[in-house]
């Protein structure tokens, strides 16, 4: 017969993988991010605004489908996705600000 584990045992691989997530999780963003901020370079170079809408409303629907798909709430998905944009956002507007500052030669 097999012997179970401890509940201990069991709590501790459960945060063992869990761990194992979020350290995937946060190199995910980092890479998330370094794509960003080139399209931020690229927006600011051409002078396109920082948010598009248009872009981030797609993102959203589209995000909600795959929480829908892996019943995660997808509620909690935009809001994280929210959150996500907010910063991209805010990258980009400093991303332009230093492109204008370096073309006027400030």
């Amino acid at each position: 017969m097999t012997e179970q584990p401890s509940p201990q045992e069991t709590l501790h691989d459960l945060r063992r993988s869990i761990d194992n997530i979020d350290a995937a999780l946060v190199a995910m963003l980092a890479e998330r991010f370094r794509c960003t901020k080139a399209v931020g370079a690229l927006k600011a170079r051409y002078k396109m605004p920082a948010a598009d809408p248009r872009r981030e409303g797609e993102q959203i629907a589209r995000l909600r489908k795959l929480a829908q798909d892996a019943h995660l709430d997808p509620d909690f998905a935009e809001k994280f996705l929210n959150f996500i944009i907010h910063e991209v956002i805010r990258h980009h507007e400093a991303i332009a600000r230093q492109n204008a500052a370096s073309v006027s030669g400030a």
